[in-house]
């Protein structure tokens, strides 16, 4: 055994022998409060107006600082003709456990109504590293509307690739499946 491993092992043992000597009267002090209600951990330990934790198979791109899609863009507004723009906090709904911002409340209701046609393609990830297999995250300000689908890319160039190579969009569909899997947020 080599001489790091057993001093890790050494100062192991030594803490925990330190915890079962503890007296008693030093541990008695200590207050363990019991939640109010049968709620999961995950959904009390949040302070109030943060949103969720994300669930497991969740696979929408969301800035991991705000925790929300498309880095708050609202994505109705790609539609419009403008460009993207910038949600607003008073006009926020949460949509497969993520907080999508819209710049208006006839946004919102019209992404409430008809999210698939909204959001995204390929949850919001560069659909030229979903066509290489993995999941990219993009800048929602670089994006391209082909069809009726909203795709955000991570570079000016992957852009320019996309539009100028429809075998890029062909893999993509073919792996999106396999990346969506993969993604762990």
């Amino acid at each position: 055994m080599k001489a790091a491993t057993r001093q890790g092992l050494a100062a192991l043992a030594a803490s925990i022998v330190c915890l079962l000597a503890a007296p008693s009267a030093a541990i008695a002090d200590v207050k363990v409060s019991e939640p109010a209600s049968a709620a999961p951990l995950a959904a009390t330990a949040l302070p109030a107006g943060l949103p969720a934790l994300p669930a497991v198979g969740e696979v929408m791109q969301r800035d991991l600082r705000t925790g929300l899609a498309i880095n708050g863009f609202d994505p109705v507004s790609y539609r419009l003709g403008g460009g993207p723009a910038a949600g607003r906090p008073q006009y926020e709904l949460t949509h497969d456990g993520i907080v999508w911002r819209f710049d208006s409340q006839a946004n919102l209701k019209a992404f409430e109504d008809a999210p698939e046609v909204y959001a995204p393609a390929f949850a919001g990830f560069d659909p030229t590293g979903v066509a290489n297999g993995v999941a990219v995250d993009s800048n929602p300000a670089l994006f391209a509307i082909v069809g009726r689908r909203l795709f955000l890319f991570r570079s000016a160039q992957n852009r320019q690739s996309f539009l100028q190579n429809a075998e890029i969009l062909a893999n993509a569909e073919q792996r999106w499946g396999s990346v969506q899997r993969s993604v762990a947020r």
